[in-house]
């Protein structure tokens, strides 16, 4: 029976590359038969990538009941299929704080404190001795680059860089920073995308608290491109808060990687809990979190103590 690789719900670069090194790394290790698969389409960003190395998508997979299943990128039932509970989670691989996901038996674990799931499948294949395809190697070189916003996020190691250096090499890649801007200025095209697509582009959502939290991302090289769609966004994040039975809050980082902070425009049902999140009283509508850029580390742990 085949074991399906998955990530969380609307997937960027490091999901859908660590889900399709991870599926040629297990059928190589372990032996068997393993599937790359997303919840959603690509994004920009990693159709550029996926497309610069010439390798194929993953397939969609929306529905978990009754399949084998391999976790990358996350272990949170709210970013996975609403059927999560009646699938057989075999492996995990990912970056991020243990989540919500249960098993009934035992499974193989790896869970590093690093910037990005790539770095992880990269050591894996190492681990194994498995030799590292070059389309794969640039994929994941791409996705650490991504994950950790060109080494500037808080969230990125040293095994992020070392990793970052071999893959280079692996992928016949001479200049990495090159790469990254290639890559950001893909992310960065906003003109013509319809709002909630960008409001979805790097969104997922949270139990703090017994509250459903909404936290989105867009990464700009220059905040100055998302201006004249602020007004549009924000109207957006209003939509979305009142759906799926509605939402205590939603927040959308408009992250801009060059002055390396982020403006996050809110709606929520009590705004007092960024002041106790940041230390930092909002506007009416946003509020600017300077050296902020990493959700992960940045953001959701203090607004879990704050909605705690």
């Amino acid at each position: 029976m085949a074991i399906y690789v998955i990530g969380h719900k609307n997937p960027d670069t490091d999901t859908i590359a660590a889900s399709i090194a991870f599926a040629d790394l297990a059928a190589k290790a372990y032996g068997g038969e393993f599937i790359a698969a997303a919840q959603g389409a690509c994004p920009p960003e990693s159709e550029f990538v996926l497309n610069k190395f010439g390798v194929k998508a993953p397939e969609l997979l929306t529905e978990a009941a009754g399949k084998k299943i391999a976790l990358v990128d996350t272990t949170d039932k709210t970013q996975l299929p609403a059927d999560i509970d009646k699938a057989e989670v075999q492996y995990v691989v990912d970056h991020h704080k243990l989540g919500d996901v249960t098993t009934s038996n035992p499974l193989e674990m790896w869970v590093w404190p690093v910037g990005c799931s790539c770095t992880v499948v990269a050591a894996m294949y190492d681990y194994f001795g498995v030799a590292v395809p070059k389309p794969i190697a640039g994929i994941m070189l791409c996705a650490i680059l991504s994950d950790t916003v060109m080494f500037k996020s808080p969230t990125c190691t040293e095994k992020d860089k070392k990793a970052v250096e071999k893959l280079a090499k692996l992928a016949g890649v001479a200049d990495v920073m090159a790469l990254g801007m290639e890559m950001f200025k893909v992310k960065s095209a906003v003109e013509g995308t319809p709002m909630r697509d960008l409001v979805f582009r790097d969104y997922k959502d949270f139990n703090m608290g017994g509250k459903k939290v909404g936290i989105g991302q867009l990464e700009v090289v220059d905040l100055g491109i998302l201006a004249p769609y602020e007004e549009a966004l924000y109207a957006e994040i209003q939509k979305v808060k009142g759906e799926d039975g509605g939402r205590h809050s939603v927040f959308l980082l408009l992250t801009d990687i060059m002055k390396e902070g982020s403006k996050m425009l809110y709606v929520s049902d009590d705004a007092s809990v960024i002041e106790k999140a940041f230390g930092v009283k909002p506007d009416a509508k946003s509020v600017w979190l300077d050296k902020v850029m990493s959700r992960k580390k940045q953001v959701v742990p203090p607004f879990e103590k704050a909605f705690a």
